[in-house]
């Protein structure tokens, strides 16, 4: 028994320098990213603690909101290989997984190569995701699910780490196939883009529209940034925590006994939510320096992690609720 007391404090201290360590990169990450993205913290933070987690998010803003700079900003200080695709109507599966074409050798004979498609990025940005048909958003989505393609019967794993950050308007819904339900599940965060503060926009005018601009520099690598998502997989989280996250997430679906929140829900999160907080907020401590995630954390993802998963009745909807009103109810509960 004391032999395997020594082995856990061991493996403990290990976690924790581990961690130490990579809060500090973490720092710099931040810092990196602010130099080329300004104001915006709460969207930036949001989508550090998704690649950190190991996930995909969707990034809701109308547009103009510098959503395509973060992507590009993310993978040059994450040192990933960033691709950005133009989701438009016309768009076609292979345009984004590739496709086979016959070459023929000098000898006269043919054979086919497969060309890899866009989608082999370790950062992908799929622009305007809702504008292309529902057979080619399944192929994406796919990808991001499975993280890999068949072509031809032939099997194409992506690079690892592979994560989407994909964009949608908002407002201009004319001529968009909006995502279903079960493809949204899939989302681990709905990152919801707002307009800048009038600090932020004023150091915008100032510092983008000049002869020289702020770029950004790597501090990750890919196989820093691997090793990270694996340090977040083992953070402890207290079961206060863990009864934060069930409690949420169950009062967010609609149940046989009804209340205040429960009968306004046509449909809710189910059990992926739940993994899904489970990680952001072990993310969201490391990356704010802390070595395990509290209720705050918990209470603080709820929206970005849930409003995607839920629907509300139709009477809801009539009377004027919105799903971040009963969001905040349930996070009340746990408070």
């Amino acid at each position: 028994m004391s032999a395997m007391n020594e082995m856990v404090k061991v493996d403990d201290k290990a976690i924790i320098a581990e961690a130490e360590g990579a809060v500090e990169t973490l720092a710099r990450v931040k810092a990196g990213v602010g130099k080329v993205i300004f104001g915006q913290e709460s969207v930036v933070e949001r989508s550090l603690v998704t690649i950190l987690s190991g996930g995909h998010g969707l990034l809701v803003g109308v547009p103009g909101l510098a959503k395509t700079k973060l992507v590009e900003t993310l993978g040059t200080v994450l040192g990933l290989d960033a691709r950005r695709i133009q989701f438009t109507p016309d768009l076609m599966p292979s345009d984004i997984v590739g496709s086979e074409v016959l070459d023929q050798a000098g000898d006269g004979s043919r054979s086919f190569r497969f060309i890899r498609g866009p989608v082999f990025a370790q950062l992908l940005m799929a622009d305007e995701i809702n504008r292309a048909s529902p057979r080619t958003q399944s192929a994406l989505l796919q990808a991001m699910q499975e993280y890999h393609v068949t072509v031809a019967g032939q099997r194409h794993d992506l690079p690892r780490p592979f994560h989407v950050l994909a964009t949608q308007n908002p407002l201009e819904q004319e001529g968009t196939y909006p995502l279903p339900e079960a493809q949204l599940d899939r989302f681990l965060m709905q990152i919801d883009v707002h307009y800048p503060d009038l600090a932020s926009e004023r150091r915008i005018l100032l510092e983008t529209t000049g002869a020289g601009e702020a770029r950004a520099a790597a501090v990750l690598s890919a196989e820093r940034l691997a090793a990270m998502q694996a340090l977040v997989r083992r953070m402890p989280v207290g079961e206060t925590v863990v009864e934060g996250i069930l409690e949420l997430v169950r009062s967010c679906r609609p149940m046989e006994e009804t209340d205040d929140i429960t009968r306004h829900i046509a449909w809710g999160p189910g059990p992926r939510a739940s993994q899904a907080l489970m990680l952001t907020v072990r993310a969201r401590a490391l990356l704010d320096g802390r070595l395990a995630p509290s209720l705050d954390d918990v209470q603080a993802l709820a929206e970005p992690v849930l409003q995607h998963r839920m629907a509300l009745t139709f009477a809801a909807r009539a009377d004027g609720m919105t799903i971040a009103q009963l969001i905040g109810k349930a996070r009340a509960r746990i408070g």
